[in-house]
């Protein structure tokens, strides 16, 4: 079952479109396919200060979010023979990490524990079973997973999610449950419908006058009951109820750790002119990246001022279903690889990337044809492995001041053996050239990887540093032969050119 009804949360961007900005997207090939690249208007000129190391790259900070039943979709039903293709794209976002997996999402609120003495609530549609735990349990052990899972909040029964949550406990094993996460959006409780009758009657999950001080005290009577694990909330998508985040908290000791929810575009209910229906322009935008990290800045914040952490456990490009002309494309890779680095610049301490079979910004088609396991991997998770091998955990962001860029973004990190990675990344639909210095800095020539497509727009045709997953793979891994150009310094600065619509990567080791 695909579910939609949480995605329909107004989302607002904290930073208004550039005018005028990103009208028209064609990506060109990069260098490394041959053909030519024509640099539009002056040089980009970076300079990087490896000498003033700022945030650190948090363990985990990437992880996946679920819905319950992707949970089988994507591993499979047989706990002794997992589907290896899953296992190892999940592993590519993470190497040599734990993986944090929220399981949640909609079907948080629409699943239960079969209980004795507990009748099924109405807006239930799936059960946990013995199968379903133990296949979780294998899961978790082979990525090693930390795991927020979902709690049935919308049911209003706290005898309800403890016998959930001691189930979880007990099937999955305290040493993979990192944090009970009640609910999922409750501001959408008294605006969406739960369940519907016999009579084709909508029926929410609260009253039209439910708010944050009903919350708190559903939350307070929940927590009573919940075994003495780590709480994650308030797991809010709604910017009015975000604000109150720090009311919220004062009021909920056990929190542990603190979850919200972002989509920066969204598809229903939204006007065609407005600037949050989806385009691949308004992807692409700096209110899509830039000005999505800067609304949770003061809520990442708030959570260290109280000893906590900010997840932003459920992010995608695109809500209420997504669009497939826009989230399908490689205008999602470049997203995303933009906006997790700006989620990191602002203190968020984690982000999960929702993802479930059907929905439009999926990251991978997961099919089992003739006993076969395959994927069809799309755009996005091309950007999000460029980040894992750009900001190894660990490592720290570096400051990356520029005269000039326009569509371009520069990033760069320096991990604890000294290496510096810095990452360009090209929105616009021109070429650019960029040349980069680092002072009081004596690198040798530098490596290169391209993150590359036909177009902005390209649903296929992915590569990074040469090697693609092809049209499916079997394996989970890149194919192909990799492409790595050597850059090497002039008078101490490296010269890079950009094609439109491209991310690349420079790698830069220390002496040896």
């Amino acid at each position: 079952m695909v579910f939609v009804r949480r995605r329909a949360v107004l989302l607002v961007a904290s930073a208004t479109l550039a005018a005028g900005a990103l009208t028209q997207l064609v990506g060109c090939g990069s260098g490394a396919r041959g053909q030519s690249v024509s640099p539009a208007g002056p040089p980009i000129e970076i300079t990087v200060r490896a000498a003033a190391p700022g945030r650190v790259v948090p363990f985990g900070f990437v992880g996946l979010s679920l819905e319950y039943q992707a949970v089988e979709a994507y591993a499979g039903t047989d706990a002794h023979g997992l589907n290896p293709v899953f296992v190892q794209l999940v592993r590519n976002l993470v190497p040599g990490q734990a993986t944090v997996l929220r399981i949640g999402g909609d079907s948080a609120d629409r699943t239960w524990w079969p209980t004795p003495g507990l009748a099924q609530p109405p807006g239930v549609r799936f059960s946990i079973t013995g199968r379903w735990l133990a296949v979780t349990r294998a899961l978790a052990d082979a990525l090693r997973a930390r795991l927020i899972l979902g709690l049935n909040l919308e049911a209003d029964s706290p005898r309800l999610a403890a016998s959930e949550a001691g189930a979880l406990l007990d099937g999955l094993g305290p040493q993979h449950v990192h944090a009970f996460e009640l609910g999922n959006e409750p501001d959408l409780y008294p605006s969406f419908p739960w369940y519907r009758t016999p009579g084709d009657r909508q029926v929410t999950g609260r009253p039209p006058d439910y708010d944050l001080s009903a919350l708190i005290g559903d939350f307070t009577r929940f927590a009573a009951v919940l075994p003495r694990r780590t709480l994650a909330g308030p797991s809010l998508g709604a910017p009015g109820w975000i604000r109150q985040l720090g009311r919220f908290l004062a009021a909920e000791p056990r929190v542990g750790l603190v979850t919200l929810h972002r989509y920066p575009l969204q598809v229903c209910f939204t006007p065609r002119r407005s600037p949050r229906f989806p385009t691949v322009a308004r992807l692409l935008s700096p209110a899509s990246s830039i000005g999505l990290a800067d609304g949770f800045a003061p809520y990442a914040a708030l959570a260290r001022a109280r000893g906590l952490s900010l997840r932003i456990d459920e992010l995608n490009s695109v809500s209420c279903g997504a669009d497939p002309a826009v989230s399908d494309t490689f205008a999602s890779a470049l997203w995303a690889l933009n906006t997790l680095f700006e989620m990191l610049r602002v203190g968020v301490h984690g982000v999960n990337i929702h993802t479930f079979p059907g929905a439009g910004y999926e990251l991978f088609r997961i099919t089992h044809p003739n006993g076969r396991w395959r994927a069809n991997v799309a755009p996005e998770y091309y950007g999000l492995m460029l980040f894992a091998r750009a900001a190894p955990a660990g490592s720290r962001l570096l400051e990356a001041a520029k005269a000039a860029g326009g569509t371009v973004r520069t990033w760069a990190t320096r991990a604890g053996d000294g290496t510096v990675r810095v990452v360009f990344v090209n929105t616009g639909g021109a070429a650019r050239r960029v040349t980069v210095a680092l002072p009081g800095t004596a690198f040798g020539a530098g490596r290169l990887e391209r993150l590359t497509a036909p177009a902005a727009r390209a649903p296929s045709g992915v590569t990074l540093a040469g090697q693609s997953f092809g049209a499916r793979t079997f394996t989970g891994l890149l194919a192909g032969g990799l492409r790595v150009s050597s850059v090497a310094p002039v008078r101490r600065r490296y010269a890079v050119q950009l094609p439109a619509a491209s991310a690349a990567m420079l790698v830069l080791s220390p002496p040896s």
